[in-house]
């Protein structure tokens, strides 16, 4: 477990101020509904009458006035892009960042196998990411409980294990593109994220582009479909399950025969 520790002392800097940062703007969006919930009758008729905006973000399914609603539109896409954005960076360099350092001849001449090295690179990605959603979770729940709101516990259960679920999914996803990159790039990682989170938002504009909700995690992320529905969409997950589990195998293949420099 040398390599998983070295990997977690490594992205320490890179954990704490993604994870900071994504709690602190989540909680204050908690903390602002009490004084905001007051006015958003009149924000639900805005939102009905802005037509594809309102569709994108799922709106016109739900009601601002309550905590559920205004929780799975503004936290969600908060945890979701920032979630989104830090799995992918970290699954993006994670593999290749040893060429891009000139660590890898140190690193491979050591007794340990690519295989084993791939192991417990991944295993620190894992680590970091549930460890992340862990901390904003609790975040999340202490900040409604300090509100005086009640806890919608289902609805909050569901919409972060989605996002948690997305995570793990992008992250694979980036590991697998990490083994065939020569020297790494936070820009892929960063344009995966936002290419999946646009393709989800024209699948709630156009109807017959809704085959790309299982294309994108963000698909089986929709707020609006967790809450009128009580659950995970399951045949999305299975799609998004798949693609993740792709990238990682792909990652060992690749890695394992790989002519490293």
């Amino acid at each position: 477990m040398t390599l998983v520790k070295h990997e977690l002392g490594q992205g320490k800097t890179s954990f704490f101020i993604w994870t900071f940062s994504i709690g602190f703007l989540l909680a204050i969006c908690v903390f602002l509904f009490p004084e905001m919930k007051e006015q958003m009758e009149d924000v639900n008729d805005v939102f009905a009458s802005m037509g594809s905006f309102t569709q994108a973000f799922g709106m016109d399914r739900l009601n601002f006035g309550t905590l559920v609603g205004f929780y799975a539109v503004e936290c969600g896409n908060i945890l979701g892009l920032g979630g989104a954005f830090f799995a992918c960076l970290c699954g993006a360099g994670i593999l290749s960042k040893e060429e891009r350092d000139k660590t890898a001849e140190f690193l491979l001449t050591h007794p340990v196998s690519r295989k084993r090295i791939v192991t417990e690179k991944l295993a620190a990605l894992l680590l970091q990411i549930t460890a992340m959603n862990m901390v904003i979770y609790a975040l999340a729940v202490g900040s409604i409980a300090a509100v005086g709101e009640e806890i919608p516990w289902k609805e909050i259960n569901l919409l972060h294990l989605a996002y948690y679920l997305l995570q793990l999914q992008l992250a694979g996803i980036c590991f697998g593109i990490s083994a065939f990159l020569p020297k790494g790039s936070a820009g892929i990682g960063l344009g995966i994220a936002a290419m999946m989170y646009f393709l989800n938002l024209i699948a709630n504009i156009a109807d017959v582009a809704g085959f790309l909700k299982y294309i994108t995690p963000f698909g089986y992320c929709e707020g609006a479909d967790i809450v009128s529905t009580g659950r995970l969409d399951g045949g999305m997950l299975a799609v998004g399950a798949v693609m993740g589990i792709g990238g990682i195998v792909a990652a060992y293949l690749k890695y394992t025969k790989k002519d490293i420099l």
